[in-house]
């Protein structure tokens, strides 16, 4: 099976969005975690990133 490349998916999971955004996974958890954040699916216990949301997300920050 072919392993499709991190800027191609849609969603990531914690450890590929802190490699992808180089943005500690506990800090993506506290994030996440947040009653109004956008960009977060949760799948379960699961927690996934919706990347494109993501980016919007990092692009309007100052600091996280």
């Amino acid at each position: 099976m072919k392993e499709v490349p991190i800027w191609e998916k849609s969603n990531l999971s914690l450890e590929e969005a802190a490699a992808y955004s180089s943005i500690g996974i506990n800090k993506l958890r506290d994030l996440t975690n947040e009653k109004d954040c956008r960009f977060v699916l949760w799948v379960g216990n699961k927690h996934l990133i919706k990347r494109r949301l993501f980016d919007q997300f990092i692009e309007q920050m100052y600091s996280i």
